[in-house]
């Protein structure tokens, strides 16, 4: 009998660790991002796909066979060879059948731009990926930072259903010992319920954060999660926004100055299509009627003579000498742009920060002590519950209004994460 209770309560055991919602850190999450979201694998496949197909860049023309008749006649009676008169010499056959083959060597300039080229063209492929990898992270912050204020203003309400329930408890005792105004009790009941609506929707709001978070990592959407609600909110003081640090951090930067260079190494395969190419051709006859073997070997060169042949060439190198300096012009518009938003970002961030500590050592501090005042007053039948409840109400507000500022915070600290593309959390 001991031995089934032993087993029943480890299986119990089993089965409450089992259904735990798994706790995870933001650092977990935005890791299990970098791996697990489908898009990092299409981007994966597709910079794959792109190795492979350079891999052939240095391959050589194929080689053109041929078989046919050469300079045979239409009237198969010719073919024959004629045998002449009795004494004389006769004549061969006419016409031959053919076997030719011919091969065009690629100028090897050309082979080195044309690998060039294609081995050059996945790694924009790859900053891309960063980019897009850089804008997932930024959404699991935005999300997690959410879920972790969630929290906490559901903490808040917690505390204001214990408050509001003894004021409601209390005043029913005053009211029937004709001790209480009935309005204030009334006021407090419908506070009571307002509170419990914004809890249901604020658990809403986390049922929604945890479905956006496993969908962030790849997971089914209604896999358990919980999350780890400490956060820190960092200080951007000390970064310099210049050209400097967006050049070396932003890969929408960089996938630019990977297109400058893909359309540089164009201009190269262009060029060297310019350049002549090499080949040999090489046929043999086989007689018909007598006639002997022939052959013919040809050494072939390929070269635009005309200026029609190496227009188009031509065209394609300034277009795309054109589209670098495009190229270049964007990269100075967005870094002008992203430098600016940066300043701006930041400054607002040092607002928040003021105005939160300014809150937490001086505005909610007074008001709490005010609530607390209140409190022993109304406990000591020398205060009335609508004083107490004006005392929490406006606390309660104040402390609202500091976890928005929180979030504010939180949420520019994210965009300025997002737009400096500082994807670690170091």
């Amino acid at each position: 009998m001991s031995k089934n209770r032993t087993y029943a309560l480890v299986l119990a055991m089993l089965i409450g660790t089992g259904s735990q919602a798994q706790v995870m850190t933001l650092r977990s999450v935005l890791d299990t991002i970098r791996t697990s979201h489908p898009v990092i694998r299409m981007y994966d496949n597709d910079i794959r796909s792109m190795d492979e197909a350079a891999k052939g860049a240095r391959s050589s023309m194929p080689t053109q066979l041929g078989t046919g008749f050469f300079m045979t006649p239409y009237d198969p009676s010719w073919w024959k060879a004629d045998p002449g008169m009795p004494g004389m010499r006769g004549n061969p056959g006419m016409g031959s059948f053919m076997v030719s083959g011919e091969q065009m060597f690629p100028n090897r300039k050309k082979l080195d731009a044309d690998e060039a080229y294609m081995k050059a063209m996945s790694s924009s492929e790859k900053e891309r990926k960063n980019a897009t990898l850089n804008e997932l992270l930024a959404e699991a912050k935005l999300n997690y930072f959410e879920w972790v204020l969630l929290r906490r203003r559901i903490g808040v309400l917690r505390e204001n259903e214990k408050i509001l329930d003894f004021m409601i408890r209390n005043a029913e005792i005053r009211y029937r010992n004709n001790m209480e105004k009935i309005s204030a009790y009334y006021k407090a009941k419908a506070a009571l319920g307002d509170v419990k609506n914004m809890k249901l929707m604020y658990e809403s709001d986390i049922r929604e954060r945890r479905i956006r978070l496993n969908a962030l990592m790849g997971r089914k959407a209604g896999t358990p999660l919980e999350i780890d609600t400490s956060y820190r909110i960092r200080d951007f003081a000390d970064i310099e926004f210049d050209s400097t640090l967006f050049y070396g951090n932003r890969s929408d930067l960089k996938a630019i100055d990977r297109q400058i260079d893909v359309a540089r190494l164009k201009m190269e395969t262009e060029r060297a299509s310019l350049k002549p190419q090499f080949g040999v051709k090489y046929d043999h006859m086989f007689g018909f009627g007598g006639s002997p073997m022939l052959f013919t070997m040809m050494g072939m060169v390929r070269v635009p003579l005309f200026a029609g042949a190496s227009k188009m060439s031509k065209a394609n190198v300034e277009s795309l000498k054109w589209k670098t300096r495009s190229l270049q012009a964007q990269k100075e518009m967005l870094v002008n742009e992203y430098s600016g938003m940066a300043y701006g970002m930041r400054n607002e961030l040092e607002l928040k920060m003021s105005q939160m500590k300014l809150y937490e050592e001086e505005i909610i501090p007074a008001l709490r002590n005010n609530y607390r005042t209140m409190q022993l007053a109304y406990e000591q039948n020398t205060g009335e519950l609508f004083m107490l409840y004006d005392a929490w109400e406006t606390l309660n507000m104040k402390q609202l209004e500091y976890l928005k500022l929180v979030e504010d915070a939180l949420r520019l600290q994210v965009s300025i994460e997002r737009l400096i593309e500082k994807t670690n959390l170091s």
